[in-house]
């Protein structure tokens, strides 16, 4: 499972690391924050949304400063940046404190994956597609294994049994940090006259963008929207939560590296996404049938549903990873990341209102017109890349150093 000793390895077991640490902070930090620290729901729900808009903005900033002085670098301070503030979880003890640490430790978060990219691309070199592949499979068992010391921790349901976790989830910073040491540095990529902002006026790239941001609404289908349609629409059994989850954990840690392999160039992006509309849309009608069904029914079908839906989630986060670099050029590759990952931080901030008003909200009906919305936006991916491709052979064939068509 692990590759060979080298940069490969440092850099799945950091993912591995810093993967566990974002699936405790996840799946108990609210909890942290209103049991232990005694903070209302509602000022939680909002500190984290407004955590969420800042990290976005200053994402991109530290993809533009990644470009400047090289990607390790911001690596690096990210890492140790997450493990101070989720340390500092500890001191928490009103809003304000409580805004501070929160807001430092979800830009840390979002400025590692920026970080990180260019870093895989030097490392992966020409299979960098493969490598951004496992390099997803090993996350989704991070988080996984952080969800399971943070269900631990929920099931003790005591103060010293969260300030425990927080500690952990600070020390897996710490290693991922260390592991971070083994990884080579690339150097910044010289960079042609223009705008600073490139990634702002580049209109193909912001188009591919928006597109794979809806399409990241599937991300939160899963965590909000099943569990709430089970539960209050269904007659499916409570245990088929959890048994979602474990069943995409399964089918995208197994197939996200095999079903990669073949998407590395933007036209195999495009119809990836395109496989991934499809995929999603038919998925949200079977798991909106589900209430359908008597519940000797419910578990198969919605099986068939989840499994749909994780093949959908592999093709979307294939596309996605291989028209997010492949459309940037090298000398702004930060800043590019940056801006693309925009596109799922909206999705992740205003997902979960969208789901539940309109899945749980309207039903079945509800569910179907999302599915409808995934199908539509994967139906315009393919030509949508293929004008953002286009403008970059464009512009480097006008140039002695490639880059995107900067629209004014």
């Amino acid at each position: 499972m692990l590759p060979p000793p080298g940069p490969r390895r440092a850099l799945a077991l950091l993912t591995l690391a810093s993967a566990t640490a974002k699936g405790i902070f996840l799946t108990s930090g609210v909890l942290y924050f209103t049991e232990v620290v005694d903070l209302d729901p509602l000022d939680v729900g909002l500190g984290l949304s407004a955590a969420g808009v800042v990290s976005m903005v200053l994402g991109v900033l530290a993809g533009r400063l990644a470009d400047i002085i090289g990607p390790w670098p911001v690596l690096m301070t990210s890492l140790l940046a997450s493990a101070a503030a989720t340390a500092a979880f500890l001191l928490a003890g009103d809003i304000p404190s409580f805004l501070t640490v929160v807001v430092v430790a979800m830009v840390a978060q979002a400025v590692l994956l920026v970080a990180r990219g260019p870093i895989i691309n030097h490392i992966g070199g020409t299979s960098a597609q493969e490598l951004r592949a496992y390099v997803r499979a090993v996350t989704n068992v991070g988080i996984t294994i952080g969800a399971a010391l943070a269900g631990w921790a929920v099931q003790q349901d005591t103060t010293s049994a969260y300030r425990l976790l927080v500690a952990v989830d600070s020390v897996f910073f710490l290693v991922a940090a260390a592991l971070a040491l083994r990884l080579p540095k690339p150097q910044p990529v010289p960079a042609p006259t223009g705008p600073r902002w490139a990634a702002l006026r580049d209109r193909p790239y912001l188009a591919v963008t928006a597109l794979d941001g809806v399409l990241s609404i599937q991300y939160r289908v899963l965590t909000v929207a099943v569990p709430l349609w089970l539960i209050n629409s269904t007659d499916a059994p409570r245990w088929t939560v959890s048994g979602a989850v474990i069943l995409n954990t399964a089918i995208v840690v197994l197939l996200q590296v095999r079903l990669s392999h073949a998407v590395n160039t933007p036209r195999a992006a495009g119809r990836a996404l395109r496989g991934a509309g499809v995929s999603l849309g038919i998925a949200t009608g079977l798991i909106a049938c589900v209430s359908l069904v008597p519940e000797h029914q419910t578990v198969p079908l919605l099986a068939l549903g989840i499994a749909i839906h994780s093949l959908g989630e592999i093709w979307q986060a294939a596309g996605g990873f291989e028209l997010s670099n492949d459309l940037a050029p090298q000398h702004a590759l930060g800043q590019y990341l940056g801006v693309f990952g925009i596109g799922m931080g909206l999705a992740e901030s205003f997902a979960p209102a969208l789901l539940t008003w309109l899945c749980l909200g309207y039903g079945v009906p509800g569910w179907l017109a999302l599915g409808a919305l995934f199908l539509l936006t994967g139906a315009i991916a393919p030509s949508v890349v293929r004008h953002a491709a286009s403008t970059r052979m464009h512009r480097s064939r006008a140039e002695t150093v490639p880059g995107p068509a900067l629209d004014s």
